[in-house]
């Protein structure tokens, strides 16, 4: 036992522990987490340009909510431009909204089987949306009548 100083006797420092052993992994790690991280903030960026685009060009300019209707949105997405810009939107702002729905599940579903339902839940909703959405807007036809 050493000594200090003034005479006392030191406390024993214990050994340290042995190291854990990892399980073996049989998968390839991916950086799944990593994209979908990116994708927030890439997409979160797209999304305020979109929006707010669409929110002034629909809401602002030229008149205001009052010109809106079926022909003008008949108009409107003649233009594959327009049709382009409402997709995209839909498809970011669904997939956004889903991404950080499934950082909720994983963060406060305690149980496997409860997250995996939650999320098989959130994508085929997910899935549902986009596609009447996406429906939608490529059958749009202005000449019902």
């Amino acid at each position: 036992m050493a000594t200090t100083i003034d005479g006392a006797a030191a406390p024993a420092i214990e050994a340290p522990r042995s190291p854990q052993r990892r399980p073996v992994r049989t998968k390839a790690r991916t950086n799944f987490e990593l994209y979908a991280w990116l994708f927030m903030r890439v997409s979160g960026i797209l999304l305020v340009f979109l929006v707010l685009g669409h929110l002034f060009i629909m809401n602002i300019l030229d008149g205001g909510v009052q010109r809106i209707g079926f022909g003008f949105v008949a108009g409107r997405w003649a233009s594959p431009f327009w049709r382009t810009w409402d997709l995209l939107m839909l498809v970011l702002a669904e997939l956004h909204g889903s991404n950080g729905l499934r950082t909720v599940i994983n963060d406060y579903a305690e149980r496997p089987q409860t997250r995996f339902w939650l999320k098989m839940l959130l994508y085929v909703s997910a899935f549902l949306v986009i596609s009447l959405g996406s429906l939608v807007i490529f059958t749009f036809d202005p000449n019902i009548s």
